[in-house]
């Protein structure tokens, strides 16, 4: 890829201050100002000092901390001295996204972001510094219920936001803008939508993780909603050209806010399913309606609490990816082309193409992947064997599936809901049969240029391997009922007479409510089969959970019971655990 850089008007290296430089998006903005040549980089983040990673080692930042042309703050935006301390001598300031923040924590989210920026902004004034470019974000001009197309800077902030991130994001944007032109500092805003690219910590982890539980198999609504998603390299470039707009077209960008994308609107969906699919994960093929995903949220949500999983540090969050799915937003960037020189200098196909290479360590054949192959059964395929029952079951053809769900409705309404005796029903449905089949025979080979298949004689055999299969399984399943009724005989199989006796009490208690019980076993088979495959880890977590809940008591109740009850269980079941196999004979 080529990188069309900026030109300065001057070559004099000038001093500026990176804030959270060692994020996302600081990373980027760091490497893009260092290959420029013409700037001292003052990196600040949170950290004591500077950890390289292994990439970083022998890189140009490496080089260019040991040369002098970088160096390294430890700067908490809540702490004005540390600021002022990184501050001193700049020229500008960039920023940028603090993006290891623990969302559970409002309190320190408010303080690091908006009472930061009023921090920043007052450390600029002090120390003299002239320019301010801060990285906001497009969300801050969306409220979760509308759709935005092709919209521009008039757009307004709603002040109504469903997550709390960007409504703290809106309110440092404001207070940098409003702080234009103060004690001369001269301040804009840069908004990017979808920021994404290697080194990326949001979206794409996001995704990988969603998609590591099976959750990315489902598209929200109608899949047809429009995003721009935008490159980390062009949202570096568009700051690096905002810095040199404020010196040279100040009147038409202090104090204002642009937005920065990639220019190349595309379906949501299909940018996600780009991304799944290049890391080797399934692209999201169901379609769920939005009432529906909704619920499964605010469940998951539910039992991830009652799991106690570790809360996801992520800015992003299941409900925002629910919000981006169903609405569209489009962003005109032509303010930001007209007025600080942006234009895209990577293209979206090779951005997500060196985004998806970035992130093959978290691929689903990558060894530190343990996620469950797509392609191989999955414990409810094996459980159904694996056949045509399973194809129907788990809804691998719909329409298969759905055909089969209606005839066995329709056989539900006519031997249980018509008010007709189950014979009477039986030998209208066969006198029915009968009908259409005579009806069919006599139908001529063609009607109106409409061919009339016959049906074949073949298709009402059966063949003698079915048959004595069928034969074969029923003597079986009568010679099992022979042995339990002989076990019973000898009145020594407890745990048999236990077994045949609930069952026999469950089925006397089922009788009556016959029907009811057939239509919940219709729909039970048609859909408890489908979401457990769907979500089997949540379902399997929340089992164990509940077995473990209950161990415990029971637990209790056992080391509580009589010494007398005890030893009769233990005498009990050495006896059963050591029955000689003499004792079992072969059925004859």
């Amino acid at each position: 890829m080529v990188l069309n850089d900026v030109p300065f008007a001057d070559a004099i290296p000038r001093t500026c201050v990176v804030l959270n430089g060692r994020g996302f998006l600081g990373r980027s903005l760091v490497l893009r100002l260092l290959k420029l040549g013409n700037w001292i980089v003052r990196v600040a983040d949170s950290a004591h000092s500077i950890e390289l990673d292994l990439s970083e080692s022998n890189s140009l930042l490496s080089d260019s901390l040991s040369s002098g042309r970088a160096e390294y703050y430890q700067v908490d935006v809540r702490k004005i001295s540390q600021i002022k301390k990184a501050l001193e001598g700049a020229s500008i300031v960039f920023y940028m996204d603090a993006t290891d923040l623990n969302t559970d924590d409002f309190y320190n989210c408010y303080m690091i972001i908006v009472q930061g920026a009023k921090n920043v902004i007052t450390a600029c004034r002090e120390c003299n510094v002239r320019r301010l470019i801060y990285n906001s974000t497009a969300d801050v001009v969306f409220d979760g219920s509308h759709d935005i197309h092709n919209g521009d800077e008039t757009l307004t902030c709603r002040w109504k936001f469903q997550d709390m991130m960007c409504d703290l994001k809106a309110q440092a944007e404001a207070l940098v803008l409003f702080a234009n032109n103060i004690d001369g500092l001269l301040t804009c805003a840069l908004r990017p939508s979808n920021v994404f690219g290697p080194g990326d910590t949001q979206l794409v982890p996001l995704l990988v993780n969603l998609a590591k539980y099976g959750w990315t198999k489902f598209i929200i609504g109608s899949g047809e909603n429009m995003s721009d998603f935008t490159y980390v390299e062009n949202v570096t470039h568009a700051h690096v050209c905002a810095a040199e707009a404020l010196d040279s077209q100040m009147v038409s960008v202090a104090g204002k806010a642009f937005f920065i994308t990639n220019v190349e609107p595309i379906k949501f969906w299909r940018f996600v399913s780009i991304i799944l699919e290049g890391l080797g994960y399934q692209r999201p093929f169901i379609k769920l309606p939005t009432w529906l995903a909704g619920y499964i949220i605010l469940l998951a949500k539910w039992t991830h609490e009652k799991l106690g999983l570790r809360s996801c540090n992520h800015s992003l969050s299941a409900s925002y990816i629910v919000q981006s799915a169903l609405r569209t937003r489009t962003f005109d960037c032509t303010a930001a082309r007209k007025n600080i020189g942006y234009s895209p200098i990577v293209s979206l196909e090779e951005g997500v193409s060196s985004t998806i290479e970035s992130f093959s360590h978290l691929s689903r054949d990558s060894s530190l992947a343990h996620y469950r192959y797509f392609n191989g059964q999955s414990k409810m395929e094996k459980l159904l064997g694996g056949g045509k029952v399973a194809d129907i079951l788990l809804w691998r053809d719909e329409k298969k599936t759905f055909a089969c769900f209606l005839v066995m409705v329709l056989f539900f309404y006519w031997f249980f809901l018509c008010g007709r005796s189950f014979t009477s029903s039986a030998a209208k449905l066969l006198l029915l049969v009968a009908i259409v089949l005579f009806g069919y025979g006599i139908l001529p080979t063609n009607i109106f240029g409409f061919n009339v298949r016959i049906i074949s004689s073949s298709c009402f055999e059966i063949s003698e391997t079915v048959v004595k299969d069928s034969v074969a399984a029923m003597a079986s399943l009568w010679n099992k009922c022979f042995s339990n009724i002989r076990s019973l005989a000898k009145g020594d199989d407890w745990t048999t007479f236990f077994k045949v006796a609930v069952s026999l009490y469950l089925f006397k208690l089922l009788l009556p409510s016959i029907t009811l019980v057939f239509g919940v076993a219709v729909v039970f088979a048609f859909t408890a089969f489908f979401v457990y495959e769907q979500y089997e880890p949540e379902i399997d977590g929340l089992a164990k959970f509940l077995f473990n809940y209950i161990k415990i008591p029971k637990e209790m109740l056992i080391n509580n019971l009589p010494a007398p009850v005890m030893s009769f269980l233990h005498n009990y079941k050495i006896l059963h655990e050591h029955k000689a196999p003499a004792d079992r004979k072969p059925l004859r």
